[in-house]
């Protein structure tokens, strides 16, 4: 029997998700959350086998909490479930500790073949994404900027161009504000740009944020 913990903040989506996994006959949900930090404390007690994560979250976002889970090193499997299709947000999560890759409009089928594989120690990544995946391997970071920048600096850029001020962002990434003001400072140079409306067109022009 697989052991799930699930980590979504949307709560009919969680609850769908829950759904359809206890209905398998080798699944079961032992927890469930909206939140990031509660999600890594359930990982520490329950110990799942996987954890459905969704990679938007109100406070620790899919890559922080991959890391921290990751870090834990104690067997759980860790799988990214999300709105953003986004072959930038695949690799980062997988580098970071991740075993697959998930879009939400994938087929209820998709997921749960994919909680198995990864459950199994295999990798899995939608199959859409990593066609991007791999047909970007070949870019340098004047075809895809976002490649240069590290993961706390995408972290800054992606909240700023969410409209969050530099003091909603250090609250969110437990930092300073002049902390947040130098990380800010590095991505406008890093990708050529002006000011906080230049991120937030950029962020939706490669994908790494919705329009709406």
């Amino acid at each position: 029997m697989l052991r799930i913990l699930v980590v979504d903040d949307h709560e009919v989506v969680r609850a769908g998700i829950c759904r359809l996994l206890d209905a398998e006959t080798d699944m079961e949900v032992v927890g469930e959350t909206g939140l990031g930090q509660d999600g890594v404390a359930l990982c520490r007690t329950e110990k799942p086998d996987v954890v459905v994560l969704d990679y938007s979250l109100p406070d620790l976002d899919g890559l922080e909490a991959t890391q921290i889970i990751a870090g834990m090193k104690q067997g759980t499997r860790i799988l990214i479930l999300t709105m953003h299709a986004n072959e930038e947000y695949a690799t980062r999560v997988i580098r970071a500790g991740a075993a697959g890759f998930v879009a939400k409009v994938a087929p209820a089928t998709e997921l749960l073949a994919a909680v198995r594989k990864v459950a199994d120690q295999g990798i899995y990544v939608s199959p859409s994404v990593m066609d991007h995946m791999v047909s970007r391997m070949g870019c340098t970071p004047t075809e895809a900027p976002e490649m240069a920048l590290s993961n706390r600096e995408l972290q800054v850029l992606v909240r700023l161009s969410r409209g969050m001020t530099t003091r909603e962002v250090a609250q969110a990434l437990s930092l300073s504000g002049s902390t947040v003001e130098t990380y800010r400072a590095r991505v406008l140079e890093k990708l050529g740009l002006r000011n906080n409306s230049d991120l937030t067109r950029f962020a939706i022009r490669r994908g790494l944020i919705d329009v709406n």
